[in-house]
């Protein structure tokens, strides 16, 4: 089924407002949702899409406008409401409880019961079946009753969606819901995505992936600053056509050194010969890092990518290997010794291991620069409230974060602003080198062109950058010089300038060598 169905649709939004405190997140937006259609949700982070699925979810009250649900008008909806209805929602930020086990996390809160001796017990042997055959059919084999916080991010992304799909499920919304998986899961949940639709299910994919949005999508929806920007059929709009109605400008697409590379020069980041504790996971692993230049890792999830980053920033245990910046052997044994030593490590998950999420901008750019200050043992240095704010206003401005005030707290944050206060913690505490783990997962359009020119910029100024990253074009755009990881060793080095995703994918899965 695609747009073209005269079907009706399953919810009807019709001017829906949303105000904070005075500010208008949205601004009489409409949307139709109809059963067998994907229909895509784009617009930059901070646009008021995420702010759009929790009034659909009943988690936020409209200030004005009506949902109709089969017809029915309704003012707002409950949670309790909006999930009788049908309505599912996978948030881009995990809900998994880590402390429970899989199939727990499978059945929170529709725990079956049987009766024994006339009293309810849980029903492990249908929760077991259930959840087994929802698993097989998303293609993810696991030890159901294994803690969920020992599971990789892309088996928890899995889950998140297999429990997603657990109940009556009649309007299914994803958000970013391929954020931490590998090619082969994506392409699995895609032609998941494809079933469901076939099976009469509706379907809102937010993504800012162009492939997976001429993939699936049927029709689409553009949100500009609480607005609707534009909706229309994806196969009647070029990338360029999306883009422009997200942003308002064609981006720029490679963000490579401008000027060529000296690597007759000393680098600026040395390191050699690392190997992991379990001499497994990182085996044997040398490169250089030279003035100007920004040094990308591909590889497929689990080839041992992160694990390096770790073993560099001393949060894993090497066996062997030295790292040395400007000449100097700075090798770590601890994050606190890497960031005195003048290291920065932004990770590939914000809310685990970046931000302090209960805490303010203020708080958290401050964090790192007062830990720097600190003594190797002893106390914290002391800082004043006063420098405090004028380092986070500084970084603030320098990263053009968007927000009302460096007090407001980061999760209120979009997801690209987010990312720019985790990137300006560590710039506030003045590092030779940057590492970015998936440094715009889960980010909208215009916001990873911001966060490339903020890498690029870094790079021109002398640091030592490398960018992890699992998306080819991310790599491509902004990589002078690529390593392709492969069974935690590097299994080629090619120039940015002239790689290719054919060629980076070659060396990934073993074709080159």
């Amino acid at each position: 089924m695609t747009s073209e169905t005269t079907a009706p649709a399953i919810v009807r939004m019709r001017g829906i407002e949303k105000t904070f405190g005075g500010i208008r997140a949205l601004k009489g937006v409409d949307l139709d949702i109809l059963p067998g259609e994907v229909h895509v949700i784009l617009g930059e982070n901070g646009a008021g899409k995420s702010t759009m699925m929790k009034v659909l979810s009943g988690i936020y009250a409209p200030s004005a406008g009506t949902i109709e649900i089969d017809g029915k008008p309704h003012a707002r909806l409950t949670p309790a409401e909006a999930s009788a209805a049908g309505i599912s929602i996978i948030y881009q930020e995990l809900s998994i409880i880590d402390e429970l086990t899989a199939i727990e996390n499978l059945f929170v809160g529709r725990i079956p019961t049987t009766l024994r001796w006339g009293l309810p017990r849980v029903d492990w042997k249908r929760m077991e079946e259930q959840a087994t055959a929802m698993l097989a059919r998303l293609g993810l084999a696991i030890d159901l009753y294994r803690p969920a916080g020992e599971l990789p991010i892309a088996h928890k992304q899995i889950l998140e969606i297999a429990k997603s799909l657990m109940g009556h499920v009649r309007v299914l919304v994803m958000d970013e819901p391929t954020s931490s998986l590998t090619r082969v899961e994506i392409d699995r949940l895609l032609d998941l995505v494809r079933q469901l639709r076939r099976e009469g299910m509706a379907i809102l994919f937010i993504s800012h992936k162009f492939d997976e949005i001429r993939a699936i999508g049927d029709r689409f929806t553009v949100l500009k600053d609480g607005s609707s920007n534009g909706t229309g059929l994806v196969a009647d709009n070029t990338n360029d056509d999306l883009v422009r109605l997200m942003v308002g400008r064609v981006l720029q697409q490679r963000f490579l050194s401008p000027a060529p590379i000296d690597r007759g020069k000393p680098p600026v980041l040395s390191v050699r010969n690392v190997t992991s504790a379990d001499r497994r996971r990182v085996r044997d692993v040398s490169f250089d890092v030279h003035h100007g230049e920004v040094f990308g890792f591909a590889g497929l999830v689990g080839s041992g990518r992160t694990e390096l980053m770790n073993c560099l920033f001393g949060a894993d245990r090497r066996a062997s290997g030295t790292i040395a910046l400007n000449g100097r052997d700075i090798t770590p044994n601890s994050p606190f010794r890497a960031l005195k030593s003048g290291m920065a490590y932004i990770t590939e998950s914000r809310r685990q291991n970046g931000f302090l999420p209960n805490f303010t901008i203020q708080e958290n750019i401050a964090l790192s620069a007062r830990v720097k200050q600190a003594p190797l043992r002893g106390t914290f240095a002391r800082v004043t409230s006063r420098r405090d704010r004028a380092l986070a206003e500084e970084e603030r401005k320098r990263l053009s974060v968007r927000c009302h005030s460096v007090d407001q707290l980061v999760t209120e944050l979009s997801g690209g602003n987010q990312q720019k206060v985790l990137i300006g913690k560590w710039m506030a505490t003045a590092p030779e080198v940057f590492i970015f783990d998936e440094p715009t997962r889960g980010i909208d359009v215009g916001a990873k062109a911001e966060i490339y020119a903020i890498v690029r910029k870094l790079a021109d100024e002398g640091k030592a950058v490398i960018v992890v990253s699992s998306e080819l074009p991310e790599i491509l755009a902004v990589c002078d010089r690529i390593a392709v990881f492969r069974e935690g060793a590097i299994a080629g080095l090619v120039d940015g300038a002239t790689a290719t995703e054919e060629a980076l994918l070659q060396y990934a899965i073993g074709g080159l060598a």
